[in-house]
């Protein structure tokens, strides 16, 4: 993967030297840290060359200046609405994520009733009363056990995945945010717009 990162070609050099010292037991955090940063340097370089319908991004534990990073890039692009779908959602999912929307775009949380947290309702609350209309927002939960998917569902034409909620990206193991194929993506959209349609109002900018 790294020779295949092409025009880093310092890369190949430095991994083969880090490892064989990590094999020698020569400063093995030092050697490990290093492994891991040219590791990503590689999927980072990798991914520019990839069509856009398989971009994506992969962090690392503890990452979480690139998690956001890679948030927002899918989020600043949206021109119209933004569904995030997550069964585990708390209050992180404003705080951290929401928060990257653009004004004027309007923001639609749906969560599990059976598993979302405490935090989110008071939450979503003083969001629409500090923003009003400037930034629109709703929460709606489903029954209990019927949400399953965590997903980015951008300008009802995107589809991204997450293999962690956002209250846990990539905080105690990697995560990954993965854009699907279009066809893919009219699915699920068409899927969760059901869903949400079906889905119990918790609250919502007037």
């Amino acid at each position: 993967m790294v020779h295949a990162a092409g025009s880093l070609s310092i890369l190949p050099a430095q991994l083969d030297i880090a490892i064989d010292n990590l094999i020698k037991t020569l400063r093995t955090k030092q050697n490990a840290q290093m492994i891991i940063a040219l590791m990503n340097r590689a999927l980072a370089q990798l991914e520019l060359q990839l069509p856009a319908s398989a971009q994506g991004a992969f962090v690392s534990v503890g990452s979480d200046f690139d998690a956001i990073s890679a948030f927002a890039k899918v989020l600043t692009a949206s021109r119209a609405d933004v569904l995030i779908v997550d069964p585990y959602m708390d209050e992180t999912a404003l705080s951290d994520f929401a928060v990257l929307v653009p004004e004027g775009i309007s923001v639609r949380l749906l969560t599990d009733s059976g598993s979302m947290k405490a935090g989110i309702e008071p939450m979503a609350k003083r969001w629409i009363e500090q923003y009003g209309d400037s930034r629109p927002l709703a929460l709606r939960a489903t029954s209990p056990r019927t949400l399953h998917d965590r997903l980015l569902l951008v300008d009802e034409a995107e589809a991204w995945i997450l293999t962690q909620s956002l209250k846990d990206f990539a905080k105690r193991s990697p995560a990954s945010l993965q854009r699907t194929d279009p066809e893919t993506a009219k699915m699920k959209i068409g899927a969760y717009e059901g869903i949400w349609a079906g889905a119990a109002e918790v609250c919502s900018t007037p």
